[in-house]
């Protein structure tokens, strides 16, 4: 608690962006009641006071291992970051065959593309026709609006058929089931094919931009650029699917062992009927996210393994061969925390030496 006080002034100062002052004031105060606590601890450890010392060097050691880790994964990722004239020089095929669907590549980079993505497309010869990675970041902020979460981003050409989607968090926003995550990513992107071709129209830049994001204001256009339908009211439309009978069956089997608040709602997306007045690029490319919704949507996450070099020292090596991996180990994975279904998950293996 007491090394909490002084972390709260330092979110006072740097995160609220309040004055000094009032920094000062909240740590005279609660900190002296903190020191206070914590004198009478060390009095008392002759006769037995050191055992909440203890537990609390016990926890800070295990949360100082968990950010150790952490950190040292993420720049790992950091300086192994696919270059973009790699993306370029493979061509639009992206050196593999482009099967129908949408495939998700979760990643913690805002920028560049994940090693995992290379570490994918050099073992296995096909991958989705449209690719889109997805980052989850909090914010420091208490809540973030629904109209303000998705940040749209492109990669490389068009041609290329490749985003990046940044999903921001308040640090009170609940991480709660989104069963309509996926559609709110096909409309956040068509919005953004959109807005890109006013915006190349009205004279702008027509090449793409690593690193430009847009934020998708939704509820603010007064005509989307697809039109999203329920099926349950139109059960006499099939759609197709690129999936075999079999899977088709699996999956069916699959969410109808869901319980009800679970399942996704079933919806498919058309063009509206101004589709003529259209751009003829723009309605292809909105044409081709259709279809990809319909072919299916696979979430592909890294399941990394840490181990340190063998050049570290006999501490490093303590601290991530053994206590990082036993917490990894024991912890929640990251799907489960993001609340991916299993049965459209894809786990690519990678060994990190940090």
């Amino acid at each position: 608690m007491f090394v909490t006080t002084w972390l709260m002034a330092l979110v006072i100062i740097f995160v609220r962006r309040k004055n000094v002052f009032y920094a000062f004031l909240f740590l005279l105060f609660f900190g002296s009641i903190e020191a206070v606590y914590l004198s009478s601890a060390m009095m008392k450890v002759p006769r037995g006071g050191w055992v909440s010392l203890a537990l609390s060097l016990i926890f800070m050691f295990v949360m100082y291992v968990w950010h150790y880790g952490t950190r040292r994964k993420y720049l790992f990722d950091l300086q192994n970051k696919v270059s973009m004239k790699w993306i370029i020089t493979l061509g639009p095929s992206l050196g593999v065959v482009r099967v129908p669907g949408i495939g998700l590549i979760y990643t913690e980079l805002v920028t560049g593309v994940p090693a995992i993505f290379s570490h994918f497309v050099t073992n296995l010869p096909a991958f989705h026709q449209i690719v889109v990675f997805i980052c989850v970041k909090s914010v420091p902020v208490p809540f973030v609006p629904p109209e303000e979460r998705y940040l749209i981003g492109r990669i490389g050409p068009k041609t290329y058929q490749m985003y990046r989607c940044i999903v921001r968090r308040g640090y009170k926003d609940v991480a709660k089931d989104d069963v309509n995550f996926e559609n709110h990513l096909v409309m956040s992107i068509a919005e953004f094919i959109q807005m890109e071709a006013e915006e190349t129209s009205s004279g702008g830049n027509e090449t793409s931009v690593e690193g430009r994001m847009a934020v998708i204001r939704t509820s603010e256009r007064f005509s989307a650029p697809l039109v999203m339908k329920d099926e349950r009211s139109e059960g006499s439309i099939q759609i197709r699917s690129s999936k075999s009978e079999t899977l088709q069956s699996l999956q069916a089997l699959y969410e109808q062992e869901l319980p009800g608040a679970s399942r996704k709602r079933r919806v498919r997306f058309e063009l509206p009927d101004s589709g003529g007045y259209m751009d003829p690029q723009v309605k292809e490319e909105l044409e081709t996210l259709v279809l990809a919704k319909q072919a299916g949507v696979a979430y592909v996450m890294g399941h990394s393994y840490i181990k340190a070099r063998k050049s570290s020292s006999f501490v490093k090596k303590f601290v991530i061969d053994v206590a990082y991996s036993f917490l990894r180990k024991n912890c929640r994975g990251p799907s489960v925390a993001l609340s991916i279904p299993h049965i459209s998950l894809i786990e690519v293996g990678m060994i990190y030496y940090v």
